[in-house]
């Protein structure tokens, strides 16, 4: 009789969940993407249990509740997740809640490829030139998959599974049991903790970010559909018996299925102010002269699969429709020895911007 009525609980329980995140989980057209997050400081260590109930996490924000990773207007998440950030002298704390009626793992060796479970993940570049990142992804057994990519798979980035967190600290809470198919679980929380000096190899400087600065975060979830055979979980598979595919959600949307786009990622704000202290988010004046260039550097890269050449006349396609909305803002391009170099002055007119064939983008010092 136990295993007949959880046979009709779950369902129900199921369309609760999705009705209720369809309300949480609505986004306002205006809303401004990529998301922002002012993080702040703590006066001391946090106690590390997985459950989030140290006082500086209950006075600490949540993000936004992670969205499809296409976009707002993509069917909803049908469990919540949602974060908190914040940092002191030697770390960058992450706290995730996440719901889950069905906790599931079966990966336990380090540096596995955590995805294949359901899994949450979150993605660091330190100085936003959108190389020299970092990933740690973890699941429900607390296994850990940390690595360091030179630059985004699309531009030829390797990653480098032999780069490990040291000094991380991670530990998990699960509301239910794991890997039971026979009840209805609540989800799980988790507590990260990343040194600073574990990122120094992206950063701009060394230790602990400095006041107001800003680096490019964003963090997602990987959920399979399950069935249950034998008693054990499986993935649901189609007709010809492959697997279904994951469902990706993400705190700030990709428009792709695609993580490694770090141009894509949440801006996070460090502030000085304590924990619970008011502190606005201010954007950088050199965020819309990057975005500009990014724009160009895509249309020089859609040029070059067309024509196998790069393109040294900014007037003609598919530059065009860029120039006419952007006359005042139209870089300048030169040529490198491993392909070019465009340039534009940042909208406050204090420094130079640059970004090269690899899509890196920097200043001059």
């Amino acid at each position: 009789m136990k295993t007949l009525a959880w046979a009709l609980l779950i369902p129900i329980l199921a369309i609760l969940s999705i009705l209720s995140c369809k309300v949480r989980d609505k986004v306002a057209p205006n809303q401004d993407l990529p998301r922002r997050y002012v993080c702040q400081r703590v006066r001391r260590p946090l106690v590390h249990d997985g459950k989030l109930n140290d006082p500086s996490w209950l006075r600490a924000p949540w993000t936004s509740d992670f969205l499809d990773i296409l976009g707002a207007e993509e069917t909803p998440p049908y469990f919540r997740t949602r974060m908190k950030m914040l940092w002191d002298d030697t770390y960058l704390y992450f706290g995730v809640e996440m719901e889950e009626t069905d906790l599931q793992a079966s990966l336990s060796k380090h540096d596995s490829v955590i995805y294949r479970d359901n899994d949450f993940e979150v993605f660091i570049d330190p100085d936003g030139d959108t190389h020299n990142y970092f990933e740690l992804e973890v699941n429900a057994l607390g296994t850990t998959w940390d690595l360091a990519l030179n630059r985004p798979y699309r531009d030829g980035g390797k990653a480098n599974n032999k780069w490990e967190i040291e000094g991380l600290l991670y530990h998990y809470h699960l509301n239910g049991t794991l890997n039971n198919p026979h009840d209805v679980d609540g989800g799980w929380t988790i507590e990260i903790a990343i040194p600073w000096k574990s990122m120094e190899g992206g950063a701009l400087h060394k230790g602990a970010p400095h006041h107001r600065e800003q680096w490019r975060i964003n963090a997602s979830r990987v959920q399979w559909r399950w069935t249950v055979e034998n008693g054990t979980y499986v993935k649901k598979r189609d007709r010809r018996r492959k697997s279904l595919p994951e469902l990706n959600w993400s705190w700030t949307p990709q428009g792709v299925i695609n993580m490694h786009r770090p141009e894509d990622w949440a801006f996070v704000q460090f502030s000085e102010k304590l924990v619970g202290e008011e502190d606005d988010f201010v954007m950088r004046p050199e965020e819309e002269t990057k975005r500009i260039l990014r724009d160009y550097h895509r249309a020089q890269r859609k040029y070059h699969r067309e024509k196998k050449t790069y393109c040294w006349d900014m007037d003609v396609k598919p530059f065009q429709e860029l120039i006419e909305t952007r006359r005042k803002n139209r870089p300048t391009i030169s040529a490198t020895k491993d392909g070019y170099d465009m340039s534009m002055r940042s909208t406050d007119g204090k420094s130079t911007w640059h970004i090269n064939r690899l899509g890196r983008v920097w200043k001059d010092r």
